[in-house]
């Protein structure tokens, strides 16, 4: 059971420009301290500029034709002669293209606005952070934490967020300890503005490196500021439940289930079915209650079914059916899993329904549900055309049972037992 993450990224969905390319009024640079050579401007024909910003406030506005119209020109270069006006439009389209749901398009775009390396410092590194922003929604994680390194290298800044990305993408690469110390660097900055998914990356990567006391210590910390939230519950009790601290975690799942946390929606559903699952675990562990626990899974189910908060599921009833099992209810197991067969997409949990058929004597039931489970496919066939051959020998029909065992002779799992039942057989003609 993994922490349930939910890790955002929160994605710039506006241009990032200046309306008036050359300003009358010189604003406090944003990159003081950066390395790259300030370009000079090359913008000097009024009809460009006014071009440029009508195609953007048209962009902005979500004015897609208007703007196209106006931008791809400048963008081409057939419109314009200044390298900054079509890298400024080249911009607007990617942005465009990335609130089409076109990503790689608008990374490519992007890229070739950069490229042109004509934009002033303050424009450029807002971009460059855009554009990290744009690989991490795509999924390219590697060269995303590069461009995150180029932009705090060569702007020279540090922002709380810049860390929290990087600790969300070093995260994503399963670099646990550097994302470790990349959210723990975002919380620490005079700018942090602490969210949610930090605290749930700082979790997930204790979790991971083998520091369960941390994680579970963060994990209960944003509980106590969100007891209400299911997530922030899940994430606690997973915690829990990654260091091994099983009657912990069920006091807490519990105690959420007590004050109405586990909502109608999937992440309730998900917290009943997780309590039922701690407490199967935690009867593993301690002999003495598995009985008890295995009882209290199968009523938190029921609850959570008769609620309609749990849906009916194949893996629910199953779920049901073994904690039945294991706290000694045959006939609620059986009934369980009857439920869960029609909804299986295999013949694994007919298996099981033959196989309680059969211990309960009743053997027509059984031999069909084993036929059935054979029809589906299950994992293990020998022990299917074992189950089927002692549902027909239980019915009289000695030579079905031994044509079944022959089949279960010939699956190396069950072939030793199939083949000293046969020559028992032989042996009492």
């Amino acid at each position: 059971m993994v922490l349930a993450t939910a890790i955002a990224l929160s994605l710039a969905s506006g241009a990032v420009v200046a309306k008036d390319a050359a300003p009358k009024d010189k604003k406090e640079a944003l990159y003081p301290n950066a390395t790259r050579t300030e370009p000079k401007l090359d913008l000097k024909s009024d009809k460009d500029q006014k071009a440029l910003n009508e195609g953007l406030d048209a962009a902005n506005n979500g004015e897609k034709d208007k703007a196209l119209q106006i931008l791809q020109p400048l963008a081409d270069g057939t419109a314009t002669s200044s390298k900054y006006a079509q890298a400024l439009a080249l911009q607007g389209i990617a942005n465009m293209k990335y609130n089409d749901g076109d990503i790689k398009g608008a990374i490519t775009t992007l890229k070739q606005a950069l490229d042109i390396g004509v934009m002033p410092n303050d424009t450029y590194f807002q971009l460059k952070y855009m554009y990290t922003q744009f690989l991490v929604a795509d999924e390219q994680y590697a060269p995303a934490l590069q461009s995150l390194h180029e932009w705090r290298d060569q702007g020279k800044k540090e922002t709380a967020d810049s860390y929290g990305l990087e600790g969300n993408i070093d995260y994503r690469l399963e670099k646990y300890p550097e994302a470790i110390a990349a959210i723990t660097k975002a919380k620490s900055m005079p700018d942090a503005k602490p969210q949610g998914s930090w605290d749930q990356i700082l979790t997930s990567s204790y979790a991971e490196t083998g520091q369960g006391d941390k994680a579970a210590e963060l994990a209960s910390a944003e509980l106590a500021k969100n007891p209400n939230d299911p997530t922030a519950m899940q994430n606690a009790a997973s915690a829990l439940i990654q260091a091994q601290k099983y009657p912990e975690a069920i006091a807490l799942l519990e105690k959420g289930r007590a004050a109405g946390a586990f909502h109608a929606d999937e992440n309730g559903a998900k917290l009943y079915v997780n309590l039922a699952k701690v407490y199967l675990i935690d009867g593993q562990e301690h002999s003495e209650r598995q009985e008890g626990n295995a009882k209290k899974a199968v009523a938190v189910l029921e609850d959570g079914l008769s609620k309609g908060v749990v849906k009916p599921s194949a893996e629910v009833y199953k779920l049901q059916g073994d904690a039945a099992i294991t706290g000694g209810d045959e006939s609620g197991a059986l009934a369980a899993y009857q439920k869960a067969a029609p909804l299986a997409t295999n013949g694994d949990v007919s298996l099981s329904v033959a196989r309680l058929q059969l211990q309960k004597n009743q053997y027509g039931a059984a031999e069909k549900s084993a036929t059935d489970a054979i029809s589906k496919g299950v994992q293990h066939k020998g022990q299917a055309y074992m189950v089927r051959a002692e549902a027909k020998r239980g019915q009289k029909n000695k030579q079905g049972a031994i044509a079944d065992m022959k089949l279960a002779a010939q699956d190396p799992e069950t072939s030793a037992k199939a083949n000293a039942w046969l020559s028992k057989a032989e042996n009492t003609k």
